[in-house]
Parts: C-alpha cells; structure tokens; sequence
C-alpha cells in the first residue's frame, strides 16, 4: 500500500524542498473532520508520516476526506535548520512557510511518543493531525521559549477530548481515576523487546491516565516538575505531587503484574535503563 495515497514515491537522492500547508500554514484554516466525520482509510500513521518527514514523501493526499491537508517535508533527512525555536516561531509569524516546517518536523517524534503508549494505532493519526492543527491555528498566543511544552499540552487536552468523545453520554472522562486500559484495552503499540519492557508498558497504562501522562513525559522527553507545570498549566507543587504518585502507582503495577520476583527485581533495579530503551521503541523507526 503506498503511504497515505501518495501516487509517487520520489527517486533516491537530492530530495525535494520542504513544503507545508494548510494554506501555507495560514493560521485560520478550515474546519477539521476526524474519526467522527470522515473514516481514516489508513492503518499506520506513526510509521508511515515519520516515512515522509525522512524521504520527502506527501502525506496528505487521500488522508482524510474534507479535513485539512497539512505536511511537513524536510529538504534532507537531517535536520537542516539549527536555529532555536524562537527564531523559528518568529520566522514562522512572518511567513517564512520553510521556519514553520522545520518546528513541525522537530517536534514530530515527541508528538508520536505522547500518543503512541494511549490510544490505538487507527486513533494516532487523527489525533497528531488534530495536535498540529491546532498549533497552526494559535501560533500567536504561543511563548517563543515554550514551543515544545505548548505542543505536547494540545496533545494533552486533545487526548482527554478523544476520550470524551468515545466515553458519548456517559459521566466525562475522570483521568485522576480512570486507566488507558480501562478505556482502551487493546496491547499497545511500542515494540518491546524484553521482558521488563513488556512489563513497564503494562504498569503505565494500568495507572490513572493523568499519571501515566505525567511519567512518560519524565521518562521519555526528560521532563522535570516545573516543565511538566508548564505543560500541562498546573502549579509546580501539583507536577511534584503527581510525579511521586506516579511512580508509587508504577511500583504497586510491576509487583501486581510480575509472573516472577526476578522479573520484578530485574525490572526495579534497573527501571530508568528499561525506561530509556523504551523512549527509542516509542519513537518512529525511519527517524530514529
């Protein structure tokens, strides 16, 4: 199946220049249309959309009918663009359409390890599109020093309303007390590749969605306290509390679902290893 209906996979070699809408990133572009309007018709989002930040490959064509049609095309497989998020943003703002790819495509691989451990893989790629759709849409209210933080905070929010929506007439979503597992029992999708992984990935989503959102954001984008704060617009002494908890949770999983106490010890002794092995598991393999 060619990647998101992509009718031409371009030659090997010099690759082509970056070009990105809605609109060459207008910040008021149309409505978008996601699971609830329009069928996805694709089965490998994470996969197949870091495949075209990498090799230059269009991935909206044929993606989602009537929604907003958004890219990301690097001009090499690196990064070509060393300036800092400020400049980029600013940049950006005054219509440099190349500023704006370049912060889209930086930020592609924490926005798919934010969503890739919590909803199904047929669910990720409506809600990456809808996260950077909403970037574009508030581009003007974000602080140049916290690009990154206000990205994965649209994530944030638009995981609790994916699940809201899924949830329909029943009581909203309480992330304090309700699991991905209890919402969405399907395996996850990072591949582990041993046994403490397994293990790890099974205690997350076991614990309370706001706790595992807070972990993994520790765990695989290094996150301390006051960014976690910042992210997720809680006072720092709230991000602290949740951490502690979080880990406390993590604990009483792996000791409730360890099929053996050398399982258990391995997996508690060296937990920020597993950890670690797990963020580059989460993270698309074409940009890794």
């Amino acid at each position: 199946m060619r990647p998101w209906g992509r009718e031409e996979i371009p030659a090997q070699g010099k690759k082509p220049p970056v070009q990105i809408t809605p609109r060459e990133l207008d910040p008021t572009p149309p409505n978008v249309t996601g699971r609830d309007g329009s069928a996805m018709g694709r089965k490998r989002p994470g996969l197949d959309t870091a495949r075209t930040l990498r090799s230059g490959i269009d991935p909206s064509v044929g993606m989602v009918p009537g929604s907003v049609r958004f890219f990301c095309l690097l001009r090499s497989g690196a990064m070509a663009d060393e300036r800092d998020d400020r400049a980029l943003l600013e940049a950006w703002r005054a219509g440099d359409r190349q500023a704006g790819a370049e912060l889209f495509a930086r930020y592609y691989d924490p926005v798919v390890r934010f969503f890739v451990n919590k909803v199904g893989v047929e669910e990720q790629a409506d809600l990456i599109q809808r996260t950077f759709l909403a970037c574009v849409e508030g581009r003007e209210r974000v602080d140049p020093e916290r690009f990154g933080n206000y990205l994965l905070g649209i994530a944030f929010r638009q995981l609790y309303k994916h699940y809201d929506r899924k949830r329909g007439e029943r009581a909203r979503l309480d992330p304090s007390a309700v699991s991905v597992e209890d919402l969405d029992p399907s395996p996850s999708q990072v591949a582990a590749r041993h046994d403490e992984q397994r293990l790890l990935l099974a205690a997350l989503r076991r614990i309370p969605l706001e706790f595992q959102v807070a972990l993994e954001l520790v765990y695989w984008e290094g996150y301390t306290a006051a960014r976690l704060a910042q992210t997720l617009a809680i006072p720092v002494g709230t991000a602290k509390t949740r951490i502690r908890r979080a880990r406390q949770l993590v604990e009483q999983q792996l000791a409730a679902l360890s099929e053996s106490p050398a399982l258990l010890q391995s997996t508690r002794q060296n937990l920020e290893q597993w950890a670690e092995q797990l963020r580059e598991a989460a993270t698309p393999r074409e940009r890794q």
